[in-house]
């Protein structure tokens, strides 16, 4: 394995790495949730696969440019402001994934805030830390919307080379 995974792994013992893509997303955050639930949380926070996997979560931040278009007059007097923003609302994400898997007694964890398009920036993370599986919450866009919005989840499973899992979020039953 290359070395990035080896550090993740934390030396000595080589561990497979299970990436999860985490936004401010309610469909993030159940498949943040579900995986924690399944395969890392338990009495002793290994979980049943907490030996086995070392558990990446990554941030996709946009780009400031992104935010504000691509410019014109008075774009470089308001990136500052937004760049501060977005690495405002950044690190709240973090905070939230790091709130969650101490919640469930899942503490070797190592988080990752990336520029860029979340497409790219999972895909990419992938081949970076050499991951096993990539796990990313669906928002259930219908073909409409998922044309015109395109679909991160979708993108990943038809290009990150590795497992893919799609958490969709069960309608609740009446």
């Amino acid at each position: 394995m290359a070395e990035k995974a080896e550090e993740i792994a934390g030396g000595d013992v080589e561990k497979k790495v299970m990436l999860v893509g985490f936004d401010d997303s309610e469909h993030s955050l159940y498949a943040l949730k579900w995986t924690l639930d399944h395969f890392f949380a338990g009495g002793d926070g290994g979980g049943p696969l907490g030996d086995v996997y070392k558990l990446v979560i990554l941030h996709a931040k946009t780009a400031p440019s992104s935010a504000i278009g691509l410019g014109g007059p008075g774009a470089a007097a308001v990136l500052p402001k937004v760049e501060s923003e977005l690495q405002r609302i950044s690190n709240e994400v973090i905070d939230k994934a790091k709130e969650i898997c101490v919640a469930n007694s899942v503490i070797d964890v190592a988080y990752e805030v990336v520029q860029g398009d979340p497409k790219n920036v999972l895909c990419d993370a992938v081949e970076r830390y050499h991951a096993d599986v990539l796990v990313v919450g669906s928002h259930g866009y219908g073909v409409v919307k998922r044309a015109v919005l395109g679909s991160v989840s979708d993108y990943c499973a038809h290009h990150a080379h590795c497992t893919v899992m799609i958490m969709k979020k069960p309608k609740h039953k009446n």
